[in-house]
This record gives structure tokens, sequence and C-alpha cells, in this order.
């Protein structure tokens, strides 16, 4: 007779892409099928719940959760997700986002989920607000913790955070974002064919949000007129960002591209810059460096783990799968 398959549950806020969704990704698809059942629930939808669908990994919405905070929809996702988890009743219920883990932690404990991991992809509270927000945020990045029965923090920088936290210290491990370390690189074209030729390209990729900080590469770079910069990527800031664009009269040396796989897109620049606010472990910093491009980017969250790194074999994916596998068991 058959073991029955554990199921794992993921529970993230936004399905659209970025390194939460492309986490979510890689274990869903990656973990061993004949051990393992994964499922997906989410908010907002997007590219991990179309590719989740076209990988044949099973995905179901929560439309009322959303990543504001909204007291009536958050008290309502709340019992979807608590619906959801008596219905599918995991073994495991892995939380990624902090809205989508705050509620899905408690849900969790009152369905009787006998595992719920929460993987940190940098503490919101990190992020730069006034104290009395910052305050509030860490009650309930804590409070999230304390619910859950395994931390996984992506990086050294987490992890300490983690460990000053009272309770919370030794349920957690750092389990670093993993890449192929044998992917193959693009030619770049995409990008070079967009500017002059020879011109020196700086570029980006991420989604577009505050937290991303393109803004400060088109403040840099109408203030150096020599500076071409390619940003990939997209998300909420697209129309303020191409609306500064516009404004500083950029148009011709500051380009947006949208959405392109990082590695189709490296390759055409001849810096890569990460000007974020608060990171947890950057994929696309991994990327670049293990495409050999010349790095400059804001020291916060994990960023100085890569860029100190001399090899990045702590950073593969087989190793990322395996040890978080090893915790569903």
């Amino acid at each position: 007779m058959n073991q029955a398959r554990t199921k794992i549950l993921f529970l993230i806020t936004k399905a659209n892409w970025g390194g939460a969704q492309r986490y979510v990704f890689d274990l869903a698809t990656g973990i061993p099928k004949d051990t393992f059942e994964p499922v997906v629930a989410y908010g907002t939808g997007g590219k991990l719940a179309e590719d989740l669908t076209a990988a044949g990994i099973r995905t179901f919405q929560i439309p009322s959760l959303g990543r504001n905070v909204a007291l009536v929809s958050d008290i309502k996702s709340f019992f979807e997700i608590l619906r959801c988890l008596r219905s599918e009743r995991p073994d495991v219920l892995h939380l990624n986002s902090s809205k989508a883990a705050a509620l899905g932690a408690l849900a969790g404990r009152i369905a009787g989920v006998k595992r719920i991991v929460f993987t940190v992809h940098g503490w919101p509270f990190r992020e730069n607000r006034d104290a009395l927000s910052r305050a509030v945020i860490w009650l309930v990045s804590w409070s999230t913790a304390l619910l859950s029965t395994d931390v996984i923090c992506v990086s050294e920088f987490d992890l300490r955070q983690a460990k000053r936290m009272p309770f919370v210290g030794k349920k957690s491990v750092r389990i670093y974002n993993g890449i192929d370390l044998h992917m193959k690189f693009g030619s770049g074209e995409i990008i070079r064919s967009a500017f002059p030729p020879h011109v020196k390209i700086t570029g980006t990729v991420g989604e577009l949000t505050r937290n991303k900080n393109q803004q400060a590469l088109i403040g840099r770079a109408r203030n150096d007129t020599s500076m071409y910069v390619a940003v990939v990527g997209d998300g909420e800031d697209r129309a303020k960002l191409t609306s500064l664009v516009e404004r500083y009269g950029l148009g011709e040396r500051v380009k947006f591209f949208g959405f392109v796989p990082a590695n189709e897109a490296l390759k055409g620049f001849d810096l890569f810059m990460l000007p974020s606010l608060k990171e947890g472990l950057p994929y696309v910093l991994l990327e670049a460096k293990l495409a050999g491009l010349p790095i400059a980017a804001h020291n916060v969250g994990g960023v100085s783990e890569i860029l100190n790194a001399k090899d990045l074999n702590e950073f593969s994916l087989d190793q990322m799968l395996g040890r978080t596998t090893a915790l569903y068991q």
C-alpha cells in the first residue's frame, strides 16, 4: 500500500511575481511529488498563479486577501483561510508574506494544523515607517512567529532579528534562497538594442515598489547626463516612475522594459544596481553575481551576505529545497 503524501499548503498574499512568489513557485514545483502534495492559496492573482497552474500545481484564490490593512476584508480573509484549512486539512501550512502569514498563523492554530512554517522574506518592521507603525508591525510579526512551529529566515541578518524575539529564537533557522547555479544567460540584446550603441548601461531588476527604490536611479540619471538606465520589472509604482522620467525629460536615457526574466536581461547591463530600502535575500543579486556583473547595492537585509560570499554553493536551489523539505517531515 502506498503511503499517503504529506500535504503542504502554501499561503501567500499576492500571486504576482517577486522574491516571495518565486520562492513559493520553486518550493511547490521542486519538492518531491511522490512524498509531498503541494497546494497554493493566494489573494491577488497574477503570474505566480498562472505559472503554477501551467506546472500542474493546484491553486485557489482567497479574493478578500489583499496587501493593505482593511479591517472588514481582513476579518473576511481570516474566516476564508480558516474554511480553506478545514477543507484541505494540510499536514503543513507554509506561510509567506506578512499579511497572509499573520492571518494564516492564527487560522492554522485554530484549525489544528500540526506544523506551521513561516518564512520571513525580510522583516516588515525594518521598513522606513514612523515609530508607532514599526512597533505595531513588530508585534504582529512576533505574534506570527510565536504561533508558528518553525521560522525560516532567508538571511543571517533576519535570523539575528528573530533571535532577539522572546520565545522565537530557538525555533528559527536560516535557509538561504537558492538559484540554479548552472542557469544559462541570454545575450541581453533586448536591453542593448533599446539604447544607443556603445553606451554604458546601468540596470536594475525588481518589482516597481517603494521598497525597491528605483526612483533613486532616476534621480542619479537626472544629475549625470552620461548615465543610461534600464529598469526591468513591473508593479504598483510603474505610473509614478514613468511620470518622473517624463517630468525630468529622461525618456531617451531611462527606459522601462516591464517583466523580462532576469537571466535574459542581465547580460544587457554593464553595471547592476540594487537601490532597495529593504530586502530579505534578493534572488536577482545572486543571479547578477553568477552572471559576473559589477554590482552596486544598498547594504540592507542579506545583501552583504551575497556580495561577501566567496562562492555561491550555499545559495543553490538544491540546498534550499533539501533543507526546507526536511522541516516538513
